[in-house]
């Protein structure tokens, strides 16, 4: 699902969490600036609240990005000193004429691929899934309760008091559970439920708990019940989230309270028979989550003093309140929502092959519109470069076109030596005998260094996964060891290939020696390539009022050809030091993978761009660990 994406998932995760958390600090803010209105006004803060954390993320998806530099200190890429990225690749499908067996191989020095961020995300994305089933359990079981009940001998007093409060349609009353508290149900067509013990009640208590659910209707609040608790359900990690639910509950009822005191009741008669109510009947959490229940328990003993405060202020907003509220609240949020951090520009790399002459080398095999260019005696040569400069921009099949043509164009020369190498890596999979051909004519134009040794390395594994013989296979893997120089990249290579071989011998022990001696040449090997700082002022770690860098531009590590052969995956660690420049230094391998995925790591992360670290808001370098995580699909 994220595939090499979990850090852009993981920021727009991040984002809408600190988006919302701000709306609703924000709402909390308004609301305790209006604790001496009505509790009408702070119920219409929540409600909008609730709508504006809906819209969201929906309006940062739709809206085009508004750029703040100010804002990547609230809206960090990755706000963590421990940087991850990750590399994935699909395993080339082998052809029919290997064995089965090869297709199931895995390198036995395959790490897990396991990151927190996506556990992270995927329990908030269960614990929504949840949350919506609950909601839907609720709503099945009030529409059941709904289907099965029988209306009620109230209609007429439901019918008069509707229209004292100003509703212009029925409202059905119906018969509620034994034991049920009264509640209000439904969006379009609103019903209320009354418990089968109201028979026995006295009509003026009857009377005030029908104003005081007819009060509900009156509102919207069955509306507004749903889309605060659907905002709840999608922020249910947020401790904010449910405080904000609990406060939109509190004002809703208090609200509800001051109409029906509005509408002509006595304070010390209504909080009597509410009371009463709320002492004699429960209000059922499976239907809770659906209905607007009269009372809840915990809110009751706030509610009665207020009722009996006369003090308090009960005016109420007018009828299109809500609505104007609720779209002024999401017009509000909206320029906070497409609010994106700018990246810090990059500078211009130049080609590393002039426009000219990439216009003589692809002239020389392909008709072009542009004007004829005076063609050089090396020019074919350049196809070569131009196929190395693809390879590194990850532009695989442009790679492979640029040298197929300079092998056809060329021939079998040094200069198409590493060329032929490559392409053999590209055919082991589909056609073993054509990679055999390409691996055997780069051994023959270079006969001796490192392609030498490589094409033989490559030469012994497609015999190997062909059932070649194994003591045929390791003499080849030995006679390539001997070709090469001595802990060099391309030894340690060799010596990978080897001990995956001698695992799957079930000669272990052999095997761990050849890789210790490997991760060593790797360790030497990236320690040599990696940059040095440009400051030589000692490293520190973030705390005690240093800053962590944040990650302003990243690439992707590319698959080395060798490690999607075995199969090879698992998490590169490299420590590095994030300099004042914004770039990664002094890097050390940590934790390797081999098959040349460490250099790779070495090779992206060091392209990386980092806003600097700071203490005391002055840059300094700071120490920091990336992971590079690599996997197979």
């Amino acid at each position: 699902m994220f595939s090499g994406n979990v850090s852009e998932w993981f920021s727009i995760f991040v984002s809408a969490a600190l988006k919302s958390t701000v709306v609703l600090g924000a709402a909390w803010l308004a609301a305790w600036a209006l604790r001496g209105r009505s509790a009408a006004l702070r119920h219409l803060v929540w409600t909008a609240a609730a709508a504006a954390v809906l819209a969201l993320p929906f309006l940062s998806a739709s809206l085009p990005a508004l750029r703040v530099p100010a804002s990547r200190t609230l809206l960090p890429f990755d706000p963590a000193v421990v940087f991850q990225v990750g590399s994935s690749a699909a395993v080339e499908p082998p052809s029919s004429s290997l064995l089965p067996a090869a297709a199931d191989r895995r390198a036995t020095n395959a790490v897990g691929y396991y990151d927190w961020r996506i556990w992270l995300m995927l329990l908030c994305v269960a614990g929504v899934a949840a949350a919506f089933l609950r909601m839907f359990a609720a709503f099945l079981a009030m529409w059941r309760i709904q289907r099965a009940a029988r209306p009620l001998a109230d209609d007429g007093l439901a019918r008069a008091l509707g229209e004292a409060l100003g509703i212009r349609h029925s409202v059905r009353v119906l018969e509620g559970r034994p034991g049920s508290m009264p509640m209000t149900f439904g969006l379009l067509r609103p019903a209320v439920f009354m418990p089968p013990e109201a028979g026995a009640w006295s009509d003026e208590r009857r009377r005030v708990v029908l104003l005081h659910e007819l009060a509900h209707v009156r509102r919207g609040d069955a509306a507004t019940h749903l889309l605060a608790r659907t905002a709840l359900s999608l922020n249910w990690w947020n401790p904010l989230a449910w405080s904000a639910w609990r406060e939109f509950l509190k004002e809703r009822e208090r609200a509800t309270d001051d109409l029906v005191l509005n509408a002509g009741a006595r304070a010390s008669d209504y909080a009597g028979h509410l009371l009463e109510v709320a002492r004699t009947l429960q209000s059922a959490p499976a239907t809770a989550w659906a209905a607007v229940p009269m009372a809840r328990r915990s809110q009751l003993e706030g509610r009665l003093l207020a009722i009996l405060d006369s003090g308090v202020k009960r005016r109420a907003p007018g009828r299109m309140s809500a609505l104007a509220a609720i779209l002024l609240a999401v017009a509000a949020v909206a320029p906070f929502a497409a609010m994106r951090a700018q990246p810090q520009a990059q500078p211009a790399v130049p080609p590393k092959v002039d426009d000219a002459v990439r216009f003589r080398a692809v002239a020389s095999g392909a008709a072009v519109t542009q004007p004829a260019v005076p063609p050089k005696a090396d020019d074919n040569v350049l196809l070569v470069k131009l196929g190395d400069e693809a390879l590194q921009k990850g532009r695989i099949n442009e790679a492979i076109g640029y040298y197929k043509q300079a092998v056809e164009v060329l021939g079998d020369r040094p200069e198409t030596a590493a060329a032929l190498l490559y392409l053999g890596t590209t055919m082991y999979g589909k056609n073993p005998a054509q990679a055999l051909d390409y691996f055997q004519r780069a051994q023959n134009v270079a006969p001796s260094g490192s392609v030498a040794g490589r094409a033989m390395t490559w030469q012994a594994f497609v015999r190997h996964i062909q059932d070649d013989g194994a003591s045929a296979a390791e003499s080849r893997y030995r006679a390539a060891l001997a070709l090469e120089e001595p802990n060099s990249p391309d030894a340690a290579l060799t010596m990978e290939f080897l001990a995956h071989f001698l695992r799957e011998q079930g000669r272990v022990g052999e095997a761990e020696a050849l890789e210790a001696s490997a991760r060593e040449i790797r360790k030497a090997h990236v320690a040599q390539l990696s940059p040095k700082p440009r400051v030589t002022a000692e490293a520190s770690k973030v705390g005690n009022g240093v800053t962590s860098p944040t990650l302003l531009h990243k690439i992707e590590p590319s698959y080395s050809p060798e490690a999607r052969a075995v199969k090879a995956q698992g998490t590169v660690v490299l420590t590095v030091v994030i300099g004042t420049d914004g770039k990664a230094g002094d890097v050390q391998l940590s934790q390797g993978v081999g098959f040349g995925l460490d250099e790779q790591a070495l090779d992206a992360v060091t392209q990386w761009t980092f806003e600097p670290g700071t203490r005391g808001g002055v840059a300094v370098p700071v120490q920091a660990s990336i992971q590079v995580n690599f996997r197979l699909l």
